[in-house]
Parts: structure tokens; sequence; C-alpha cells
């Protein structure tokens, strides 16, 4: 029996995955992080499924149902929010759970920053802008951070900054960034990505702060780089004529004709 980790995407019900929708269909119980996975999602798990809200247990109460649901034969879906490669918790479950031999398995899910940016309507690297996006976050009482991962050296590489987990540090954000990339930068806040109650906030380093009210707090992502502002960037090269390309081969050309019918 097995325990598998899904990400339940930023919200939408609709942007779960296909294999995530699969295996809650199978698997006869749920875990799910209750403050921030849709309760739509759980009408996927099979009739008379255990259906056990996370937000209400500790670690070792989350391993002691998953192992208990093992033992008895009975494959678990773990369900978090967004996507299980950044700030999940999923590594110190998963760590425990090979401890007690419990097979796992892992289905990614749409991250939160992926949502922003489609609300957005933005690409975060944009050709002459930025070619880089840095998934961070600030101090907290959950993690601290590493020595050398601050807002000043990551905002020394100019690069788009995805800025999770922070919003509540939104003075600290901006105090931090504003030398690197100039108070008129383009930044924006985006809460709740893809839930009927998402809000957006566009503005720059310098003003961003006066839309921010107090329900926007916690699931809210800050984006802060030049490509947010969409202009001033150059065409890539990827789709212009003279590209050569795997399957657009400029040398596999023998000859170019000019209008007039006559060889180049």
């Amino acid at each position: 029996m097995t325990v598998h980790f899904v990400g339940a995407g930023p919200g939408a019900p609709d942007l779960l995955t296909i294999r995530g929708r699969d295996i809650i269909a199978k698997c006869p119980v749920c875990l799910y992080a209750g403050s921030l996975v849709p309760e739509e999602l759980l009408g996927y798990c099979p009739d008379g499924a255990k259906i056990i809200n996370s937000a209400l247990l500790d670690l070792d109460a989350i391993i002691d149902e998953c192992v208990a649901a093992t033992n008895a034969g009975q494959d678990v879906v773990r369900l978090h929010s967004g996507d299980l490669s950044i700030w999940s918790a999923m590594g110190e479950q998963i760590r425990r759970l090979r401890e007690a031999g419990v097979p796992v398995s892992v289905t990614p899910g749409v991250p939160s920053f992926a949502a922003a940016a489609a609300a957005l309507q933005s690409e975060l690297t944009l050709p002459g802008l930025a070619q880089s996006v840095v998934l961070t976050r600030t101090p907290g009482r959950a993690s601290a951070m590493p020595e050398g991962e601050s807002l000043d050296n990551f905002a020394k590489t100019g690069a788009t900054l995805a800025i999770h987990l922070s919003i509540h540090n939104l003075s600290y954000v901006t105090d931090s960034l504003i030398p690197h990339y100039g108070a008129a930068c383009p930044a924006a806040i985006v809460y709740r990505a893809s839930w009927p109650d998402q809000k957006i906030l566009k503005g720059t380093l310098s003003d961003i702060h006066e839309g921010l009210t107090k329900e926007i707090e916690r699931t809210a992502l800050i984006l802060v780089g030049p490509a947010l502002g969409g202009d001033g960037f150059d065409e890539s090269c990827l789709y212009a004529t003279y590209y050569d390309r795997r399957f657009r081969p400029q040398s596999a050309r023998d000859e170019i004709k000019t209008p007039e019918g006559t060889d180049k």
C-alpha cells in the first residue's frame, strides 16, 4: 500500500491534474490541507472514503494516520495545495514514512507562482529584461532563511522575484528591493490566485502597499521585476525567420529564391 502525495494546484478545482484526480478517486483514505485545498476536490474521493482535515493534526498524528491506513491495506492520498516541490512540508513526511517502511509516490501540481503569472497574463522571463525567476520567501515563524538567501542577494541578479509567504512583511520586502530595482520597478500582489475571491494589485515598489487591505493575507504572492511591466523587451530568436532550429532548419534549404525567382 502507498501514500500518494498529490499537488492540488493553486485553488481552482479544474487546475488539478488528471493524474491527481484519478489518484484521489482510487484512495479510500484522504488527508487534505483543509485551510488551503478547496473542498470541491473532495468530491473526487470514492464513496465511503475516510476524509481527514490535516489542518487539525500535528506531524506525528498525520504519520500515524498514514501508517495505520497502509497497515490496514489501504492506499492514502495526501493532498497538498499548489505544487509539492516548494514549502509543502512533504520532505519531513516522506522521511518519516520511509523510516516506517511505507512506500510513497509524488504527483506534481500547478504551482501558485504560475497561477499568479497567469492571472496577470504575464511572462516572467522576457528577453532583455529577465531570464530567471527566483522563488523565495522572507523569514517567518515556521522556517528561518539560510545564510545567503536574502532578498538583497537575490535582487542583485535582477531576476523576477516570486516572493511567497511574505505579505505580512511587505514593507521589509519593498525596502529591501528598492535600492536594487528602483522605486519605479513594477510589482504585483496576487491574492488567492485562481480562487473565486482572487484579488490582484498592480503598482510599483514604491506604491504597491497602497491597495493592501486586511483580507489580503497569508495566501498572497508578491511578484517583482522589470518583466512585469510587459514592455521594453526584445523578441526572442526562437521564431525568427533566420533562426536555425530542429523543425525549421535554415541549413536544409539548398537555395533561397528571391521574389523575381532568381537564385540568391
